[in-house]
């Protein structure tokens, strides 16, 4: 039985990828719907997908470099920090598709079934990147709980709460726009052995579970934020009520006072 091994690494950055501008700027690749492709030196191939994230097929650390520098020439302003996700797929000509200590195996790897392992592997790479992004505000959340609950109180300025939410909101509309794609792809209804490839990398990836828990951070992290919000209002309410009946009061005592 033949054996061919295949690695995918997947480069996921803080940044979001126009796939028609980087065709333009890195030219010779194919666009299509959902990723670029570009092909590498060796028969290794670049694989660009449009929430921020790169998967190297068959490329090896020299090829995998030389085309991450192409990338932050075109992108100057790409982030540093990045998150790295590795896969390895083998071929075994009549073997069954499944999956053995983290290897796939597949019968054949063709450019259909490339692509849908590849988009897996950075959806996996992203999903870690955001979940880095929603443990810090978590922890943040968590700080402004642990001072209403040691205090009594929240600061009157309502403005920094403000910000925190709508990042909470727009961090949770980005994890939205990234996994939507966890859709079942078009080519998993045309090739039967693609739909067990899909199934078996989502599990192996435990993205359901994954999405699941950050989609349920988010909405704790939104509602919490939001009740603080609410106890900071009542206070510069009352505040503001006080504040009213001291000045009549003064009125009171002044008109009195001249009399």
């Amino acid at each position: 039985m033949s054996r061919l091994e295949h690695s995918f690494s997947a480069l996921a950055f803080e940044q979001n990828f126009s796939l028609k501008e980087l065709a333009t700027d890195l030219p010779g690749g194919r666009l299509e719907p959902h990723f670029l492709e570009r092909a590498l030196p060796g028969n290794a191939a670049a694989l660009y997908f449009p929430f921020g994230a790169v998967v190297f097929v068959d490329a090896g650390p020299e090829i995998r470099e030389e085309e991450i520098h192409r990338l932050l020439a075109a992108r100057p302003g790409l982030t540093r920090q990045t998150v790295r996700e590795n896969f390895a797929v083998r071929e075994e000509a009549g073997g069954a598709t499944r999956i053995v200590e983290g290897c796939l195996i597949v019968d054949e790897l063709s450019g259909g079934r490339s692509a849908l392992i590849a988009q897996t592997v950075a959806q996996s790479a992203a999903m870690e990147y955001y979940e880095q992004i929603v443990e810090r505000l978590f922890e943040r959340a968590r700080q402004i709980v642990d001072r209403l609950e040691s205090r009594g109180s929240v600061p009157l300025g309502t403005r920094s709460l403000n910000k925190f939410i709508g990042q909470a909101i727009g961090t949770r509309n980005e994890v939205l726009s990234v996994l939507h794609l966890l859709d079942k792809p078009d080519l998993t209804w045309e090739d039967a052995a693609m739909d067990r490839i899909y199934s078996d990398l989502r599990l192996e990836f435990d993205l359901e579970d994954r999405y699941s828990a950050l989609e349920s951070k988010l909405r704790a992290i939104q509602e919490t934020l939001e009740l603080v919000l609410d106890v900071a209002r009542e206070r510069r309410l009352f505040l503001l009520e006080a504040a009213v009946v001291l000045l009549i009061l003064f009125e009171v005592v002044w008109g009195i006072w001249r009399r």
